[in-house]
């Protein structure tokens, strides 16, 4: 299963209706194929979908719609789900999530969600309606009409013949266990602030050395029920701990968040699922984040189109796009707004950092009057 798009709408933190897109939408040239990963003969997504915004743009909400709308789509119920904090209580909100399945079809899943108090005083959140529309590719004439419904009749609704199923998991349930389908979401929203290497049987010497070549060994082993972590560093007596959160005393964070992270990818390469990552750059630096990318980027390696998806404050990551459309604008007007590149910025050929820092993007860089304000706020409390 491929995710091609999704829109959501009645959402408490967004201005308007938010609507992402996967797909290529620009013309795909041939030197663009290598580092796109082709649906069908004309169609392609995205292997590494970049948000970018200033400080309290919203990039981490969008993060959580995707998040949110995909674990719809894995059968996971709603309530269960960490990013459904995204939904705030709302009165009513409605989310699409438009998909090729194994059987190359394009199909959509309209959930429309809302909220109850329950006596904890917390929000729990149940399924209103839900519609599945679906078409074989091959009768779609051209992209503008990829994910177009208009005029077609749902196949599939929600029924009282549902009635087995928990009111905050989707009828797709069904419809994956026919096409024998599902979709791959490995998430690190979860470890944007905290750095705990959880139990792997596996942590590839390969990645160690990448991180921190000073590390000659690094493994989990389980004894009696008990966890124990041998690390060893060149030169030095082996040390053996028992709990994983020691490791920080003798790991940084980029190391323990880069053995985190590059053993999804492992996975998401393998599986052709999706990675969340929020603030991609964090402990990082700019070699780790742009050879993660570029491993995506590859369609050699990444052959059954793995997805990276994140949020980021560097515009210098920018750069390691050829096109536009693979970068969404987040910008925070009294409400989060969510606006692919590819419509403000109509060339690929000018350089996509500059434009970002430039202002010309608009909302993009910290307002100069807020700049001034801190200046002077600061003078003051020196002097």
């Amino acid at each position: 299963m491929k995710i091609l798009r999704i829109t959501a709408q009645g959402l408490p933190l967004f201005k308007e209706n938010l609507d992402i897109c996967f797909y290529a939408q620009q013309r795909v040239c041939e030197e663009d194929k290598d580092s796109l990963y082709r649906l069908t003969d004309n169609y392609y997504l995205h292997s590494a979908c970049a948000f970018i915004g200033i400080n309290a743009s919203g990039k981490t909400s969008v993060l959580k719609v995707i998040s949110l709308a995909m674990n719809i789509v894995k059968n996971e119920p709603i309530n269960h789900v960490e990013a459904k904090s995204i939904l705030g209580g709302t009165k009513k909100a409605t989310i699409r999530t438009y998909f090729y399945d194994k059987r190359s079809y394009i199909c959509c899943l309209e959930t429309v969600i809302v909220a109850k108090k329950a006596k904890t005083e917390e929000c729990v959140y149940t399924i209103l309606s839900e519609s599945l529309w679906e078409k074989p590719i091959a009768t779609i004439r051209s992209k503008k009409y990829l994910t177009d419904f208009t005029g077609m009749k749902p196949v599939e609704q929600r029924n009282s013949d549902e009635a087995y199923l928990s009111d905050d998991v989707s009828f797709i349930i069904a419809h994956n266990k026919k096409a024998n389908d599902s979709v791959e979401i490995f998430s690190l929203l979860s470890y944007t602030n905290v750095n705990v290497l959880p139990f792997t049987e596996d942590i590839p010497l390969e990645v160690i050395a990448f991180l921190d070549s000073t590390i000659e060994k690094l493994c989990f082993e389980k004894t009696e029920g008990k966890t124990f972590i041998h690390l060893k560093f060149k030169d030095e007596e082996e040390i053996i701990l028992n709990n994983a959160a020691d490791l920080e005393q003798y790991l940084s964070s980029g190391t323990i968040k880069g053995i985190i992270t590059f053993s999804m990818v492992k996975e998401v390469l393998r599986s052709g699922g999706y990675l969340l990552v929020d603030e991609i750059e964090n402990h990082f630096n700019k070699e780790i984040v742009t050879t993660l990318m570029r491993f995506f980027m590859d369609s050699r390696l990444n052959k059954d189109g793995g997805t990276l998806i994140f949020t980021t404050h560097y515009p210098e990551l920018l750069d390691e796009y050829d096109r536009n459309d693979g970068i969404c604008i987040v910008r925070n007007r009294n409400g989060i707004i969510a606006e692919n590149l590819s419509y403000i910025l109509k060339r690929n050929d000018i350089k996509k950092s500059d434009a970002y820092q430039s202002g010309f993007l608009e909302g993009t860089t910290p307002a100069y009057e807020a700049y001034i304000r801190l200046k002077k706020s600061l003078a003051a409390s020196i002097h």
